[in-house]
C-alpha cells in the first residue's frame, strides 16, 4: 500500500476558525494507521514554509538506498515515490514534492502519489496547486476517498470555503460510510452544522 496522507479526526468548527484535527501518514509496510496525535488550535494548522524542516529526523540510510536505486534505474517510479515518502515523513515537503513529481512523470496514474503531492503543496503554502493536484487524483480515481477528505481540508483551511469542504466530505461519507475517512469527514460535517446553529461540538475527539 502506497503512502496516503489522511485526516483521521475532525472536531468542532466555527466557520473554519476552531477545528481540532489530525493528519497522519501511512506508509508501506504498515497495514493500520499509526496512532494519531490530536491538536486543537485557534486557527487552521499553518502550512510549513517551503523547504522548512519541522524537526523530524530524515532517514538518511533509506535516502541513500533509494538514491542508489534511482541512479541505476532512473525510470523506477516506485523508488521515486518511496523517496518522496521518506522526505514527507521527515516533513521536508519541498524535497518530497520533487520526488512525487518525478514519480508522476513516470507513472501518471498513481492516485496515491498524486494526493501526497497535493498535501505537500499545501504544506508549502500552495493551496491552489494542492487543489489542482487533488482534481488530478480524482480524474485518475473519482472514488479516492483520501483525496476527497484532504480536498475538503484544503478548501476549509486554505480557501475558507466551507460549502466546498462540506461537499467533499459528504462524498466521502457516501462512498465509504464505515471507513475511518468517513468518520473524520462526518466530524467535519457535524462541526460545520454546529457552527451554523451557533453551537460547538466541544473538545476534539480522538479516533481510536
Amino acid at each position: 500500500m502506497k503512502a496516503e496522507s489522511i485526516v483521521y479526526t475532525i472536531a468542532g468548527m466555527c466557520f473554519g476558525i476552531i477545528l481540532g484535527w489530525i493528519i497522519a501518514t501511512q506508509q508501506p509496510p504498515r497495514t493500520t494507521p499509526p496512532a494519531p496525535e490530536s491538536t486543537t488550535a485557534s486557527a487552521p494548522p499553518a502550512p510549513a514554509a517551503a523547504g522548512q524542516q519541522q524537526g523530524k529526523v530524515l532517514d538518511q540510510a533509506k535516502v541513500q538506498q533509494l538514491t542508489t536505486i534511482l541512479n541505476s534505474d532512473p525510470k523506477n517510479p516506485e523508488a521515486a515515490v518511496q523517496l518522496g515518502n521518506t522526505y514527507f515523513d521527515a516533513e521536508r515537503y519541498a524535497e518530497a514534492i520533487k520526488w512525487y513529481e518525478q514519480a508522476l512523470s513516470l507513472d501518471p496514474k498513481n492516485a496515491d502519489a498524486s494526493t501526497d503531492l497535493g498535501v505537500s503543496y499545501y504544506y508549502t503554502n500552495r493551496s491552489d496547486e494542492a487543489l489542482k493536484q487533488f482534481q488530478n487524483s480524482l480524474r485518475i480515481d473519482p472514488k479516492h476517498t483520501k483525496t476527497l477528505l484532504n480536498q475538503g481540508i484544503v478548501l476549509a483551511f486554505g480557501k475558507q470555503d466551507l460549502n466546498g469542504a462540506a461537499a467533499s466530505w459528504q462524498k466521502v461519507v457516501e462512498l465509504a460510510p464505515n471507513s475511518p475517512e468517513a468518520q473524520a469527514a462526518q466530524r467535519g460535517l457535524d462541526g460545520i452544522a454546529a457552527s451554523r446553529t451557533g453551537k460547538s461540538s466541544g473538545d476534539p475527539a480522538t479516533n481510536q
